[in-house]
């Protein structure tokens, strides 16, 4: 067994003394959160290399040159396109057209439509615009609607009478850019007017009393032109085809009173003498021999004039027919 070294010494003074070193270890230092920050930015760096590798393998070559000529100089690019912008007079996207350039141009982008704050942009006027349309449609619908009702209504008119049944293939109704047009129209052998002249036959008048009593109805408008043919006796005073169909308008116009119209209402009364036929065909036919009551539409009737007569109310039952666009004659209620 091995002893210890003495020094020397008396009591043991020779011995080496015992050293022990303590070390302290302290931790380690919070490092921060630079690191997000880097990482982060390694991660949008990716992200936008990516992107980039996408937009690459998207375009074509066309598109491709166009960029590139975007940053090179003026003087070192060698295409020949004179637009100057970013694509070289080209654009991004499928369903290219040609230019006029030579070059193929794809559909253009619409313009940003996203506001700076986030929202999306849009015209003020365009929902103002879409609401009056909406609101116009609205107003032709039910004005249509009425006009229906009243085909319905004259067809219940003279199909009530039975001394009109000779007439009521004489009237006809049809759909006019002006608005409703009803047109009474001679019949071989069944004239309206004594022949040249304004005076009204009495079955004529009643006729016109029915009529009367359904368009008095109506807020609208009405305006009353005079036809006639070509053939016109010779009258030394100058009276032509042009008196004659003013004063059969008049003559109209007088029966409608009668029948209980409001005078108000009659916002035109012409003659066109035979400048208008209805049958071209045949220029002397007795159905060029007509007056024509049109109801007029809203938009050619002033705003005001609604405020004065009431309202057309009254629902015919069954199913309301459509006015025919080219017309048609309203007869007997046996034959339909």
């Amino acid at each position: 067994m091995a002893e210890r070294p003495d020094f020397g010494g008396a009591g043991g003074e020779g011995k080496a003394p015992i050293i022990i070193k303590r070390i302290k270890k302290a931790g380690h230092g919070h490092h921060g959160g630079a690191w997000k920050v880097a990482y982060a930015d390694f991660v949008t760096a990716m992200m936008a290399f990516f992107l980039l590798l996408w937009l690459l393998n998207a375009v074509t070559e066309q598109q491709l040159n166009g960029v590139a000529d975007y940053f090179t100089p003026i003087a070192a690019s060698t295409r020949e396109s004179g637009a100057g912008g970013m694509l070289g007079g080209q654009t991004v996207g499928e369903g290219a057209s040609q230019s006029k350039t030579g070059a193929t141009t794809a559909v253009v982008l619409p313009p940003p439509s996203i506001g700076s704050g986030g929202s999306e942009m849009t015209d003020p006027n365009e929902s103002t615009k879409s609401e009056e349309s909406q609101i116009k449609a609205a107003q032709e619908a039910k004005e249509q609607k009425e006009f229906e009702q009243v085909a319905q209504q004259l067809k219940q008119q003279i199909s009530g009478v039975p001394d009109l049944a000779p007439m009521a293939n004489s009237l006809m109704v049809d759909n006019t850019p002006e608005g409703v047009r009803i047109q009474i129209m001679d019949q071989d052998k069944v004239d309206m007017f004594a022949p040249g002249s304004a005076n009204l036959f009495p079955r004529s008048k009643d006729l016109l009393a029915q009529v009367a009593k359904v368009v008095r109805k109506m807020p609208n408008k009405i305006s009353i032109t005079g036809h006639t043919d070509p053939s016109t006796a010779v009258d030394p005073s100058g009276y032509t085809n042009w008196e004659l169909s003013s004063d059969r308008a008049l003559a109209t116009r007088r029966a409608l009173l009668e029948g209980g119209m409001d005078d108000r209402q009659i916002n035109k009364v012409a003659g066109v003498s035979d400048r208008e036929p209805i049958d071209r065909g045949q220029v002397r036919s007795p159905r060029n021999r007509r007056v024509s009551i049109v109801l007029l539409r809203a938009d050619n009737t002033k705003a005001e004039d609604f405020d004065r007569l009431p309202r057309f109310l009254e629902k015919t039952s069954g199913t309301q027919p459509a006015i025919p666009a080219t017309g048609e004659t309203l007869g007997p209620a046996s034959n339909q």
